[in-house]
């Protein structure tokens, strides 16, 4: 594995655009040519290295990429979109967008980030040690297909809007959560290891949710059917198991509807 670090040498003025960050882009390249790839600064075009410091060569291929991003990226969005494999680390916090239509390889935010992380991402893994804004592995905007799949970990809190339109893949959240949790989801599930506000599964037909904390406000459309011993991102616990949302339309397998499940510690 050949590591590439990009040093911050320069705060943007507005949000920089840093799509170029990723083992897909810098594969096959030196420093010197990683500096001259593309990134924007509101409308104007400009290079990585007028922003970063680049050290060492990349690997042959995007899976023999390392990068390191050795300071704060407040203000650097799109870091790792659209990766395929290798890995990523940010050393500090990141703003909007990490993540964004991920297929593979693995990114690691040691600080906070901001919202739309991991949007549409189809593979890999995303893990935050701080917390995040709103949007984990939403769809986009005006769009109806969010998270397919891999796996989204925040250590610490997070905002609203979490899994909007999900259709597979997982998101943990190790803290407290807002509102607005796998709303319209068909699949995939999220895994609340705080409370949580309310509007939990809003509209969704499946998928399933795990809540260890409490909902402050439970949706009307979910009903208690029983309650179960399950082991859930490796703790066991008991649960209140509940199906919904009953007001949605769900789809019948074997003439039998099928519910979204979410289960409240009990």
């Amino acid at each position: 594995m050949a590591t590439v670090t990009l040093k911050p040498t320069k705060v943007p003025e507005l949000m920089l655009e840093g799509y170029s960050i990723t083992p897909d882009a810098f594969a096959g390249k030196t420093a010197a040519q990683i500096a001259a790839l593309p990134a924007h600064e509101g409308k104007i075009h400009v290079t990585l290295g007028e922003f970063f410091e680049v050290l060492g060569n990349a690997g042959a291929t995007a899976a023999e990429t390392d990068i390191v991003i050795a300071g704060d990226c407040t203000r650097v969005k799109y870091i790792g979109s659209k990766m395929t494999a290798g890995t990523v680390t940010v050393n500090g916090n990141a703003d909007m967008y990490v993540g964004g239509w991920m297929k593979g390889g693995k990114i690691h935010i040691t600080g906070n980030i901001d919202s739309f992380c991991g949007m549409q991402m189809q593979g890999g893994e995303i893990l935050v040690d701080g917390n995040a804004q709103n949007y984990v592995g939403c769809a986009y905007r005006g769009d109806w297909r969010g998270m397919k799949g891999g796996t989204i970990r925040i250590k610490g809190s997070a905002g609203n809007d979490i899994g909007t339109f999900m259709l597979g893949g997982t998101i943990i959240i190790e803290k407290d959560t807002f509102i607005h949790v796998s709303t319209h989801a068909e699949g995939g599930t999220i895994i609340l290891k705080g409370d949580v506000e309310g509007r939990v599964g809003g509209q969704m037909v499946k998928g399933t949710i795990y809540v260890f904390g409490t909902i402050k406000f439970m949706m009307p459309g979910f009903k208690k059917v029983d309650r179960v011993e399950l082991e859930v991102d490796g703790t066991k616990a008991t649960f209140d198991h509940y199906i919904g949302d009953l007001g949605e339309r769900h789809p019948k397998s074997k003439g039998k509807e099928i519910f979204a499940d979410l289960y409240v510690k009990a």
